[in-house]
């Protein structure tokens, strides 16, 4: 994060970064940020970086980063919001996700409608243009008789 942190502001982009007071506390915080937003926990900063975002990308990571991009696209299957979500699969770190995620759906666990919603590509250009036309899908859980865009 912080290595893509560094090259937005050295573009001269803005860069803001929200972390729980436990991990600035450690020293763990990029202090060149354009803004940092300290918060109590974890889930504060989840919802922090919700609230601000107009999409989610995730880069390779861990446990944490497939916890995000999860629990983002979980809210939005379910109308928490309607943003779109992807993966910036470099180097095809994320085409095992990608399997068991079509594994999931010919399982019978998940309509296709609902993994279509992910954007994989190893280009972010691809990425910004399928969030631009994304258009998010019936909310799960509805009935048949209110079919409506939530």
């Amino acid at each position: 994060m912080g290595a893509l942190a560094d090259a937005v502001l050295n573009e001269g982009g803005r860069v803001i970064g929200v972390m729980p007071r436990a991990l600035v506390e450690r020293e763990i915080a990029h202090h060149g940020l354009t803004s940092l937003i300290v918060v109590d926990s974890m889930h504060e900063r989840k919802e922090e970086m919700a609230n601000r975002a107009d999409g989610f990308i995730a880069l390779a990571g861990g446990a944490g980063t497939l916890e995000e991009a999860f629990e983002q696209w979980t809210w939005a299957q379910l109308g928490v919001h309607q943003k779109p979500c992807a993966f910036l699969n470099t180097n095809g770190y994320f085409d095992p996700l990608r399997t068991m995620i079509d594994k999931i759906v010919s399982e019978g666990f998940m309509k296709a409608v609902y993994a279509d919603m992910l954007v994989f590509s190893e280009h972010p250009i691809d990425i910004l243009n399928a969030f631009k036309s994304y258009q998010p899908p019936l909310r799960k859980w509805m009935h048949d008789g209110d079919a409506v865009q939530p």
